[in-house]
């Protein structure tokens, strides 16, 4: 039975092997992606900044000077990441923007 299925395989033209699949994302693919990496670099150093700030203050007794530092240092990664991502995000669309015109050419 293995040699019939082996046939098979063989017997299938090229073009009908990935039948259905196709090489293009979804067009709401990219756009998840990157709501998903924004949303992690305002999300994570925010909370990671909530827990640790208040362990420390607890810690060393600095209520809430330790809390408010740590979350003002989260806020301040946080913007440099999602400028930085950002800037990549906007430097990808133009590459394929400019892309897209020369294949349209």
């Amino acid at each position: 039975m293995d040699k019939n299925l082996k046939n098979i395989n063989k017997e299938v033209p090229p073009s009908l092997k990935n039948f259905g699949e196709t090489s293009e994302t979804p067009f709401w693919q990219p756009g998840l992606l990157m709501f998903s990496r924004m949303s992690s670099w305002i999300v994570g150093p925010i909370v990671l900044a909530i827990f640790l700030g208040k362990w420390l203050d607890k810690r060393y007794d600095t209520e809430p000077w330790l809390f408010l530092l740590t979350v003002g240092i989260a806020f301040t990664v946080s913007m440099i990441g999602l400028v930085k991502d950002a800037f990549k995000e906007m430097d990808r669309l133009t590459k394929e923007d400019k892309k897209d015109d020369t294949n349209r050419k």
